[in-house]
């Protein structure tokens, strides 16, 4: 493909630099924002709901926090590319200054996607503290930290290709409401979904987040590598940066 030929990492460092300062300068706030949700669903399920409530031979608490910190990762990371990128590109055409640099298609997506994907990262760190001091107990290992990070990479993608494919500001709040909105409930984040109709579960089990939740929750449990699970994340990862690839070259062209 055309863009990735002229991949180059001081480009990808220059997209990523321009969205490191924005955060950097109001780091405090975002942190701050990024609690709310994570203590709100800790304080819910976790003291209130999940007191009490055996999960698989542990607590409630433990059962699900590995899906907060999916659904956290896929809305923070989705959120931090999509929307900012949709809004330069419609209304206030900031985009139109990279499509004149001298910058690859596929050194911005992947630039973009590194930023959006340390978003996340970084709120999900903000999710392990407050969890710790909740007492949830959670294996935290290099294979987590990475699923996790592939997590944040792919929704990075998601939001990267649907800020340039959709639009509106409208049709991106239908988007974040017809697709994540379905996911972040469904796909085994609160509960488990044995118990779906099977035609249901198989849909289910097509959705990314789903093998996102089943991976975090097995590593985090003590299990082994869910390696199903984490390549059907590689795959969803590769096929949403090369469509981000091909977005910008139709753009730029």
């Amino acid at each position: 493909m055309k863009g990735l030929e002229k991949l180059r990492f001081e480009d990808i460092c220059t997209v990523f630099w321009r969205d490191w300062v924005v955060l950097n300068r109001r780091l405090a706030k975002f942190v701050l924002s990024r609690m709310i949700s994570p203590v709100l669903y800790l304080v819910a399920f976790g003291w209130g709901l999940g007191r009490n409530l055996p999960m698989n031979g542990g607590s409630y608490l433990d059962f699900i926090l590995p899906g907060i910190m999916a659904l956290n990762a896929m809305n923070i990371s989705f959120t931090s590319v999509g929307s900012p990128l949709n809004m330069s590109r419609l209304y206030h055409k900031t985009l139109e200054e990279y499509l004149i640099a001298p910058i690859s298609p596929s050194s911005f997506v992947t630039g973009k996607v590194l930023a959006g994907a340390l978003r996340g990262l970084i709120s999900c760190a903000v999710i392990f503290v407050l969890a710790y001091i909740f007492g949830a107990k959670l294996a935290v290992t290099a294979g987590f930290i990475l699923t996790l990070a592939l997590t944040c990479l792919l929704f990075a993608a998601l939001g990267l290709v649907a800020a340039m494919l959709i639009n509106s500001h409208e049709d991106m709040a239908s988007f974040n409401t017809y697709v994540l909105l379905p996911m972040s409930f469904l796909c085994a984040t609160f509960f488990s979904p044995d118990r779906l109709p099977l035609a249901f579960r198989w849909f289910i089990d097509l959705l990314p987040l789903t093998h996102a939740t089943y991976a975090l929750r097995a590593i985090g449990g003590g299990m082994e590598m869910p390696w199903l699970s984490v390549g059907v994340l590689a795959i969803y990862t590769l096929l949403l940066l090369a469509i981000g690839v091909w977005t910008m070259i139709r753009v730029r062209d």
